[in-house]
């Protein structure tokens, strides 16, 4: 039987909204949008590249829990509500994606919070080569 497992990461939206972090199932890690809150305190700074980097620990978090790095992410989603706040974060991206190079998307949209400025989403895949 495949292995189905959802990772949690404590912030009290997974609970509220009815959610995990991420979800194994199988050899895919399939990781939520996740946003630049920091968890455990549940709070969330006013820069977008600040929030950038929040998100990407809070992504590797995830993935270490699920046996993954970044270098098994295939597929990455950025969302942000300003996408001239994009180009901002390229260079905290780039620390994260740039030998992996996944497949990648940016929308510009709403996000559910007003004080969120970009939210990541990634899928990675745990077979190795």
């Amino acid at each position: 039987m495949t292995e189905r497992r959802p990772i949690l990461s404590g912030s009290t939206f997974e609970e509220q909204i009815g959610y995990a972090r991420a979800m194994i199932d199988g050899d895919w890690v399939h990781v939520s949008g996740t946003t630049g809150f920091d968890y455990p305190t549940m709070t969330i700074s006013d820069d977008v590249v600040e929030q950038a980097e929040q998100c990407l620990r809070n992504i590797e978090a995830a993935l270490n829990e699920a046996d993954c790095t970044f270098a098994d992410v295939v597929r990455v989603r950025y969302m942000l509500p300003d996408r001239t706040d994009f180009e901002l974060c390229w260079p905290a991206l780039r620390r994260a994606f740039g030998d992996v190079r996944p497949a990648a998307t940016m929308l510009e949209c709403g996000l559910a919070d007003p004080r969120m400025k970009i939210e990541i989403e990634v899928y990675a895949s745990r077979i190795t080569a």
